[in-house]
């Protein structure tokens, strides 16, 4: 992924100074650990120069914090083995053996 944008929402960012939720949310969309930071940068860009109350910039700040503890942390799901269950192995490669 690259920190390339959609020529259309800059053009239009550009002559209208227009930027809605909907184009961060554009830019959220399934964001994973690996390209966390990079969409950081991204909405970061698009919401430079908004008033701190505008809806896109309030927003965006709130995907770039999560976003953030996403490239950092990592994806995490679930809580853990439920009471009485044991808990999965370690996914970690063992040696090989010849």
């Amino acid at each position: 992924m690259s920190q390339a944008e959609d020529p259309r929402r800059v053009l239009r960012k550009e002559s209208t100074h227009e930027v809605t939720v909907e184009d961060v949310r554009q830019l959220m969309g399934a964001s994973t650990p690996h390209f966390a930071l990079q969409l950081r940068n991204r909405i970061a860009a698009l919401i430079d120069g908004l008033p701190a109350e505008h809806p896109a910039r309030v927003e965006g700040e709130r995907e770039i914090a999560r976003l953030e503890e996403l490239g950092v942390r990592g994806e995490v799901r679930g809580l853990g083995p439920a009471p009485g269950e044991r808990p999965l192995p370690s996914v970690t490669l063992s040696p090989t053996r010849d």
